[in-house]
């Protein structure tokens, strides 16, 4: 053996290769989720195309699919995103093929390099067609260098050209998601295109945090390996303090609140959102859903909290169930704010039962308040 180590040579090493590890674990499993998802799309085009059975299914084949295949995270959503995928990105079918087949997914192998000669479907897509192949990421460099969640970002733009950009921009950057998402919401493509010195425009964007840009923290690819999904949510200490806190205060009011869910995951037009609380009242029959915002009242979190109980309304109801309501909790050092969502209730006699059995404002208030107030002893 070498020389001998000391405990903080053993720890710095374990250190170390952990960090190499971890890192080269989180690329493989992005890679692998792109190209599975690559190769799905491509599955359903081609059944979407030549499929002998097509007809029976028609515009139903993908909720028929999904209902079939029982895989977590590949709902009719995630196929369709699937399907578009493909695609948007048919020049990809070189790498696919050649990653399945290194990787000794043999059969896999042998039907994907059965399904076209690959020059043929780039030639012959009316995407590739449309701009010069100096404006197309090399395919190898996408797969590598973006996860599935950057891309899915990235397809939701029509123009290619446009997704180049982005594609471009993002590997150079080695943007996070939330990076990438704050520029193409910031119209930063056409920005550039009429700025007289674009190079200066680029070099002043900075990504928050760089580190994130692979993150293993992405819903998909906790579906993807089948780990606990809720380990994808993060929260500040703030706002964990005050959810702990909060679900007690609820189960401690004896109104006949029962805890459903803690950050329970919705899938809301092709988004995913956590509501902070979940619970079911036995008394009402119906959910509460409460969500804490630590920071002053937006028009937007009240419509959002109006979309939770809205998704509840129309697919998590039970025979038997009363529509759903909301509770938003607004906070921030100085005044506290709290505003009820209700669905579906017309009957301002139906409005009272509900009132007499939800915590009320001032509850909640005093509530928020004597919390905020340990928190910042």
């Amino acid at each position: 053996m070498g020389k001998e180590l000391s405990f903080e040579n053993l720890a710095d090493n374990v250190s170390q290769i952990h960090e190499l590890t971890s890192g080269k674990a989180k690329n493989a499993v992005n890679q692998m989720l792109t190209v599975r998802n690559w190769a799905i799309g491509y599955y359903i085009v081609e059944y979407e195309q030549s499929g002998k059975d097509r007809a029976e299914y028609g515009v139903h084949v993908l909720s028929n699919l999904a209902n079939r295949l029982q895989i977590k995270g590949l709902d009719r959503t995630m196929l369709n995103l699937c399907r578009i995928f493909y695609l948007k990105y048919p020049q990809l079918c070189e790498s696919v093929n050649h990653i399945l087949h290194i990787d000794g997914y043999a059969t896999a192998q042998l039907i994907i390099s059965e399904m076209y000669d690959t020059t043929a479907i780039i030639n012959g897509s009316e995407i590739c067609d449309s701009m010069n192949h100096i404006f197309q990421t090399d395919p190898e460099v996408l797969i590598t260098r973006l996860s599935f969640t950057h891309i899915r970002e990235i397809m939701r733009i029509d123009d290619p050209l446009e997704r180049f950009f982005y594609e471009f921009e993002c590997i150079k950057g080695v943007w996070s998601v939330r990076e990438l998402k704050r520029q193409i919401a910031s119209k930063l493509y056409f920005r550039t295109g009429i700025s007289k010195k674009p190079e200066l425009l680029l070099e002043h964007i900075q990504n928050d945090d760089p580190s994130t840009a692979l993150s293993i923290k992405d819903p998909y690819t906790f579906e993807f390996l089948g780990l606990n999904d809720k380990l994808a949510v993060t929260e500040s200490d703030l706002e964990d303090a005050l959810l702990n806190h909060l679900q007690d205060f609820f189960l401690e009011l004896g109104k006949g609140f029962c805890l459903e869910a803690r950050q329970k995951r919705l899938l809301i037009v092709d988004e995913y959102y956590y509501p902070d609380l979940v619970f079911y009242n036995r008394y009402l029959r119906c959910n509460v859903i409460v969500d804490l915002k630590v920071h002053e009242f937006r028009y937007e979190d009240f419509g959002q909290l109006n979309a939770y109980v809205g998704y509840y309304k129309m697919n998590e109801m039970a025979d038997g169930d009363n529509p759903p309501c909301g509770i938003l909790l607004c906070t921030k050092k100085g005044p506290q704010m709290v505003e009820y969502a209700l669905s579906g209730m017309d009957n301002q006699l139906f409005v009272s039962t509900y009132m007499l059995q939800l915590p009320n404002k001032e509850q909640l208030r005093k509530f928020l308040e004597e919390q905020m107030a340990k928190i910042d002893k």
